[in-house]
């Protein structure tokens, strides 16, 4: 009786077919787990006499490994099926997909060459907290209480703390440097700011400033003036022209506002420039000898020049782009035009 049920239990095992991984798993459960057929009969041997264990035993074995090599049978020819059915599902014959490929957006350009400008000529690179305190924001920065100049800028203040606000200048994060180092200090500030401001094709409540400082001995407006020409001709092209006009702002004295000769006309006058052939880029001036001393810098030893720039201002001027909303509508169509930039 014995004999036959296993020779059945091997007839089963050789007819035994699977085509995917469920009926894999079937055939493990029937035939080789510890709950299996095959389970079943060593669980059976406590039942034999003694003189016939030996014998049963083999027997069982047999099973056993017949179990085990039809199971991986099974296994490679699922395998080689899953394989087949992947490789019939490509038809070789059809066009290639386009993939659509991203770029840089323009504003990450636009930064990283300005990085890049001012880092061959020994700027290192800063950044600082986007929400600020009063001091570094305008106290340390020559802005006393109720001064007429806060009023230069629109801020967003935190509600129920008027001490502290989204930064309007990337300006705190060159009194966190002084503050910090000692001279000499030649850094740029790269960063988002926020002012209280109506949007429009020339402004917005959020954009990018890049303000740079420079502090050691004996610095003058001369450094100052042939840094931002360098700097001029190497963003817009060597036939760039720079000028500067007096203007105020209350942590530089004197202060001065960079222009340069319009990318649009040449210069020769248009709607951009307003006629005059000329297109603002940002302020300057030798630091106020006031912001030094707040941030523990002897200012009878030390002096020093900083300059800020929007780079929406720098990206407008440099790819032709007349609405400062672009930048950040998220218009695919705009943005491919920069594919080229990767």
């Amino acid at each position: 009786m014995q004999n036959k049920k296993l020779e059945a239990i091997k007839a089963e095992i050789r007819a035994a077919k699977a085509m995917n991984a469920e009926q894999l798993e079937a055939y493990r459960m029937k035939f080789i787990s510890k709950k299996s057929v095959v389970g079943e009969l060593f669980a059976e041997m406590r039942n034999v006499i003694n003189e016939e264990k030996k014998a049963y035993g083999q027997l069982i074995n047999e099973v056993k490994v017949l179990a085990e090599e039809k199971f991986q049978e099974l296994i490679d020819k699922v395998n080689s099926h899953q394989k087949e059915s992947k490789s019939q599902d490509i038809d070789l014959t059809l066009p290639p997909t386009n993939i659509s490929v991203g770029g840089i957006h323009p504003l990450t350009a636009t930064r990283q060459r300005i990085i890049e400008i001012f880092e061959r000529i020994g700027f290192n690179l800063s950044e600082g907290p986007e929400i600020e305190d009063d001091w570094h924001n305008f106290t340390a920065l020559n802005f006393p209480e109720n001064h007429p100049a806060r009023e230069m800028q629109d801020t967003f203040f935190i509600e129920k703390n008027p001490d502290i606000a989204l930064r309007t200048h990337t300006s705190s994060v060159q009194v966190r440097v002084m503050e910090n180092q000692k001279p000499p200090i030649r850094t740029l500030s790269p960063g988002r700011v926020y002012r209280n401001e109506a949007i429009s094709a020339r402004a917005h409540c959020i954009f990018h400033q890049v303000e740079g400082l420079y502090v050691d001995e004996n610095v003058g407006f001369a450094d100052l003036k042939n840094t931002l020409y360098h700097f001029a001709k190497e963003m817009f092209g060597k036939e760039t022209k720079v000028r500067f006009r007096p203007s105020y702002f209350p942590f530089t004295e004197p202060s001065a506002e960079i222009d340069i000769s319009c990318q649009l006309c040449g210069g020769s006058g248009c709607n951009v420039c307003k006629g005059t052939g000329w297109v603002e880029i940002g302020g300057s001036g030798m630091v106020d000898p006031n912001v030094l001393e707040n941030c523990g810098i002897d200012s009878k030893k030390y002096t020093g020049f900083a300059f800020g720039m929007g780079i929406e201002r720098i990206a407008m001027l440099k790819y032709q782009i007349k609405d400062l909303r672009l930048f950040t509508e998220n218009d695919v169509r705009f943005l491919k035009q920069f594919k080229s930039m990767l």
